[in-house]
Order: structure tokens, then sequence, then C-alpha cells
């Protein structure tokens, strides 16, 4: 994953680029009827069960937006919510709490039902040494709050982005011309450009497995699509080579049986990509 000042300048990133897509040249219906020096105050009302995230960020968009507004806060990320519970109290500027509400609610809702899915994945993996990790399978200029959310909910990051860490898939591998290739041309480019990333390839069957593990170097190897008897004799004969990951239409019925194999990760697009949003509002009194 990326640094934590990476992290920070991205969430600034997201927060801004939202604001201008929202709001333009002004927020007309609060100009139009609200006095500028009105106040107001709200709560962030939970209208659903799980596990609540983004009220960190939440923050940040009500700072962003008026540095004069005021939380209080209830309950903090990854606490279990239920319908009725109220998570933070904001007040100030009635018309800058509209302007961030939008925002707030969107990212709130979304990350929430992150953080609730990847939570009970995790639940379904205890007592194993399976982590669940999410991909890059996310909502285009949301990807860093829905990582967030992952990490929120008990999960674990796989890289960030294209450029944090080296993924060699099945397409990289047959254009590179192999596995041996692939990983050989790797190599020598971290090295001519003097970059120190880790390197995970991804494998179809056992033999793949194996000329991987002769390669050496590599850091992780994912078995895609592979069944429970061929992740079973694939993590047996990786050992301690080298870290393992499960992916492909891992599900909730499969996830806790893939874990039984022996993975150290199961990857999962589904926490970010098949999820509902929590019901949240945001509600003047």
């Amino acid at each position: 994953m990326i640094s934590e000042s990476q992290f920070q300048d991205e969430l600034q990133i997201l927060i801004a680029n939202a604001i201008r897509e929202d709001v333009g040249d002004g927020d007309h219906s609060s100009l139009a009827c609200i006095p500028a020096d009105a106040k107001g105050k709200a709560k962030l009302l939970v209208k659903d069960n799980g596990i609540i995230a983004g009220v960190a960020l939440a923050k940040m968009v009500f700072e962003y937006v008026d540095p004069r507004l005021k939380i209080e806060t209830f309950i903090e990320d990854g606490a279990v919510v239920k319908f009725g519970d109220v998570v933070f109290h904001v007040s100030g500027s009635s018309q800058s709490i509209l302007k961030a509400e939008r925002l707030v609610l969107n990212s709130m809702q979304r990350m929430s039902a992150i953080a609730t899915k990847t939570n009970s994945y995790v639940q379904l993996l205890a007592g194993t040494k399976t982590k669940i990790l999410d991909t890059r399978k996310t909502t285009p200029s949301f990807r860093v709050a829905e990582k967030w959310a992952v990490k929120i909910g008990g999960g674990e990051n796989h890289r960030f982005a294209l450029y944090d860490m080296v993924m060699l898939k099945d397409n990289h591998i047959d254009f590179a011309g192999g596995i041996s290739l692939a990983i050989a041309k790797t190599k020598e480019y971290l090295k001519a450009e003097n970059r120190d990333l880790k390197i995970i390839v991804e494998a179809r069957d056992l033999a793949e497995v194996k000329e991987i593990v002769a390669s050496g170097g590599v850091y992780r190897i994912l078995l895609d699509n592979f069944d429970y008897e061929m992740t079973k004799e694939a993590v047996k004969f990786i050992g301690d080579k080298c870290l393992t990951e499960s992916s492909g239409n891992i599900n909730e019925d499969t996830i806790r049986k893939y874990a039984d194999c022996g993975v150290d990760y199961i990857s999962s697009g589904a926490l970010t990509h098949s999820i509902y949003n929590m019901d949240l509002s945001l509600k003047a009194f």
C-alpha cells in the first residue's frame, strides 16, 4: 500500500473534487432561501444495522467546507451500529452543513456497507491464519475511501494502484512470453529503475506454481480459480518459499473452505464492487 502521506493526499484530492463536482459555482437552493448568517444543527442518523465507517472522513469534509463547523461524535469508525443510533451532531452555518451533506452521506453509506461486508468475511475466517484482501475493483476516484473502509471492517489492503506493487497476471504473462520471462524481465526492470517493489505472480495451474517458485524472488503467488484440492497441493508445494493468495469467485459459502486449505490471503473484489449502501440520513433538529 501507499504511504500515510500519500493516503492523506488522496483523501484531500477526493474531497476537493467531490465538492467541486457537487457544488460547482454555488449551492443555489440554500443560497436562495437560507440567510448567510443562519445557524443550524443536524444529526447523522443510522437507519440500518452494520459497521459504521466514514466518520473520520465526514469530519474532514466538514472541515474542508467550513472549519467553523463543530462536530460532537458519539460513535467512532468500526463500531457496530443499529437502526436509530446517532453517530454525531454537526452544528454551525446552515448553508455549510447543507453544502457538505451529500458528500458526507454518499461517502459514509458506501464506506459503511464495505466495512460491514468486510467484517462479515473476517468473522468467517476467524480461527484461521487467512486474511481478507481487497482489490483494484473499486469506484473510480473513490478508491482511497473504499480501501479505508476495508481496513475499518477488519480486512487488509492489497496494492493501492498499478504503481505501488508489481502484479503479473495472465495477460502480462502471455504478452511477455511466459512466466519465467515475465519474472526475469520484471527483476531486470526493477533493478534498472532502482525500484523496491514486491512482486506477485498469478498462477493458473500447479505447473505454473512450480515455475514461479523455480524463478525465485516472488513475494506472493496468486492461486487463481484453483479448486480446494489444487489449493492444498499448491500450498504444500510452496511451503515457506513465499506467501499464498486465493482468488476467483470466492464467496460467503466457499471462503472458509479456501482458508482451511492454508492460504495466507484471500482477495475478493466483492468487498467493493458488490455491496448495497447502508441507509443513513443527516437530519436537522
